[in-house]
């Protein structure tokens, strides 16, 4: 009885690639009580795992809180394998806004003691007696009131790439931090004033609340589901979206696009940029903004000392690694003496409001016209498979691959297999495929340069 992931991610990204399936990337929670935790998350990874479940998830006898990604296919399945338990029953799943097959390569199902690590002694007060939700429609007619107060639940990584107008963002590595914080902050405006909250998903602000409400706030409210839930509601309501910028994940993606405003800068050399990386030194691994002019200069790396780590041999760089616990400087997230720029404005944990300044809106780099999707990734020839949606390609052109995880890949079409014949032209209904120095995934789209 497997009861662990055995494969690793590169193993993982391979077989997804081949098996050529869209996947959609979800989340969800819930608060209930769990009495065997450790034969829930045995019983939820036995499931899942036979339903291709990929996903970092943690229960606790306090409830779930689950973030993952399966094919789409198995998706009513899925409902079904949940549904399976009371309190899961008509749960809300909160769908990405964006989708990359690639957004989680490996299923860990962790017992815990909470599912949030909130840092507060639930037994001192009601966790039920939570704050009023509100959906994006209620949300934004919320925040024009001026005695309203809007506060980010996330850490400052999360909110410095993407938030709501107005919001107040505690400079927190962690959610626990900001608890204590906002309540010194705002206890003169206990009874005056309403205090707005919203986090990714819902489910800080669930607790959040409660223990504000417990801490004699009178007029709390939360976004119902989230950043995630708010964007779906503002695309089907044809509502303005008060949130710019990018919603920050906690997978593979590290991101996902709202709105084109560019609301935060690379930390190395200050330019407009909203694109968390990792310090490709295994021996570091910090997580910091980096915009593409730096990534080549610094070869993805986040000091030049790390540059110089990386050319060593690999025996040289395990002996390096060897023994450094790194934890605690990549729980930092983006706080490092070497990130020039995410130093500027730092403040060290104080309550900080929005600074005025204007959103810098992502401009095209090219001018293209949509072609259509990628459709599979055969690795061992590195050749990308696409389905002609619309207008047409050629021998010669040059075309663009976009795609969260694949970013902004060009090239010129040089030959190429259409309906499995050698052929000069590809138009809307054709299966095209041409070798590739990149990896494509299924939700990337083809584009073809016009300028």
């Amino acid at each position: 009885m497997q009861l662990y992931n055995t494969l690793s991610a590169e193993e993982r990204a391979i077989m997804i690639d081949d098996a050529g399936k869209q996947r959609l990337t979800l989340s969800f929670y819930a608060y209930a009580q769990i009495s065997n935790p450790t034969q829930f998350r045995n019983e939820l990874f036995l499931a899942w795992n036979s339903l291709e479940v990929l996903g970092r998830i943690y229960v606790a006898s306090e409830g779930i809180n689950a973030q993952l990604s399966l094919p789409a296919d198995n998706f009513y399945a899925f409902k079904d394998a949940i549904e399976v338990y009371d309190f899961m029953k008509g749960i809300r799943l909160n769908i990405a806004v964006e989708q990359d097959d690639h957004s989680f390569l490996k299923l860990t199902v962790k017992v815990r003691d909470k599912i949030v690590a909130d840092g507060l002694v639930d037994e001192t007060f009601d966790v039920t007696n939570i704050g009023i939700h509100l959906k994006a429609k209620e949300f934004n007619e919320l925040l024009e009131d001026p005695n309203t107060i809007v506060v980010d639940m996330r850490n400052h990584y999360e909110s410095e790439i993407g938030h709501f107008t107005k919001a107040i963002k505690p400079d927190v590595d962690t959610f626990r931090e900001s608890l204590p914080i906002i309540e010194e902050q705002l206890a003169e405006h206990k009874q005056d004033k309403k205090l707005l909250m919203y986090c990714t998903g819902g489910i800080r602000c669930e607790k959040a609340s409660a223990y504000f409400k417990h801490k004699g706030f009178e007029n709390v409210y939360q976004l119902e589901g989230g950043i995630i839930e708010y964007t779906r509601q503002v695309k089907a309501e044809g509502l303005e979206s008060k949130f710019i910028g990018k919603n920050f994940v906690f997978d593979h993606r590290l991101g996902e696009r709202i709105t084109d405003d560019i609301v935060s800068q690379c930390h190395q050399c200050g330019a407009p940029c909203d694109v968390h990386t990792n310090c490709v030194n295994e021996g570091c691994h910090l997580l910091f903004i980096q915009c593409d002019s730096c990534a080549a200069k610094m070869e993805g790396c986040c000091s030049a000392e790390c540059v110089t780590v990386i050319h060593l041999p690999e025996e040289e760089q395990k002996a390096i690694r060897r023994g450094i616990k790194n934890g605690n400087k990549i729980f930092k997230k983006g706080k490092s003496d070497v990130l020039t720029f995410k130093n500027q404005e730092e403040t060290h944990g104080v309550f900080v409001a929005e600074k005025p300044k204007t959103a810098v809106k992502k401009e095209p780099k090219v001018k293209k016209v949509y072609i259509g999707k990628g459709t599979h990734f055969f690795p061992k020839p590195s050749i990308g498979q696409f389905l002609i949606e619309e207008n047409e390609i050629k021998i010669g052109d040059t075309i663009l691959i976009k795609g969260s995880t694949t970013g902004e890949q060009k090239l010129v079409i040089e030959e190429m297999l259409v309906n499995d014949l050698a052929q000069e032209k590809a138009i809307s209904g054709d299966t095209c495929t041409f070798k590739l120095p990149f990896r494509i995934r299924l939700s990337d789209k083809l584009y073809k340069i016009t300028d």
